[in-house]
């Protein structure tokens, strides 16, 4: 079986078109940014998290994949996108000829990542839910009319600082959030997020860590 490597997915011309064609749908229904831009920022922290903890380069790897394709779904329809997600990713890595077990994990970790339905099944699945739901950020926001936001871009809007950070020593997985709250107050990221933080602190424990959420440098 071959080793498929985060590189060889970001290169492939199917996924970039998926990618690309899912995000315009994302944008038509006034969802925020699902794209290359989101795509990117997930693969790197989710495989940046595990490498961080030291649970091993494949793994690492395997999060970077399941991160990177984790949205490509929304191709199809926003309306169950996890489920679609995995199966499109499974359609492409059989393609590539990637190992079964490997093909598996990744399927899960899509398949698990929103708040709603998700479970930090392992290790990859964590780190993908994590990276997923820490990126909050102004440039994510779609909508060029900022009199028809909706409370999801108004947060997103506010968000000027976004930073994951990873302290293997105290086993804390931070995510530190500037926001300008005459834009948003903590109260309307609350009202979004609450339920992604919870995801996150879940998925943090399965990492052996605590999970904080830190706004304008004060830790809530």
């Amino acid at each position: 079986m071959a080793k498929i490597t985060l590189n060889d997915i970001m290169q492939d011309p199917q996924v970039q078109v998926y990618l690309e064609k899912a995000n315009q749908q994302m944008a038509a229904i006034g969802f925020t940014e699902h794209g290359f831009r989101h795509a990117e920022i997930v693969s790197k922290v989710a495989r940046g998290i595990l490498l961080k903890l030291n649970m091993g380069k494949r793994a690492a790897e395997l999060a970077g994949i399941a991160g990177y394709l984790h949205d490509i779904g929304n191709v199809i329809n926003r309306q169950n996108h996890p489920e679609t997600c995995a199966l499109l990713a499974h359609y492409i890595l059989v393609g590539k000829g990637m190992d079964t077990a490997e093909i598996a994990d990744i399927m899960g970790a899509i398949g698990n990542h929103a708040e709603d339905s998700g479970c930090p099944i392992n290790p990859i699945t964590a780190a993908v839910i994590i990276a997923d739901k820490s990126d909050v950020h102004y440039s994510r926001v779609q909508n060029p009319n900022p009199v028809a936001f909706d409370i999801h871009d108004r947060v997103n809007h506010a968000v000027h600082k976004s930073y994951l950070r990873v302290d293997k020593e105290a086993k804390i997985i931070s995510l530190e959030l500037g926001v300008d709250v005459e834009s948003a107050s903590v109260t309307d990221y609350f009202e979004i997020f609450l339920s992604r933080m919870l995801i996150c602190r879940r998925a943090a424990e399965m990492l052996d860590c605590k999970f904080k959420l830190v706004i304008n440098g004060v830790s809530l």
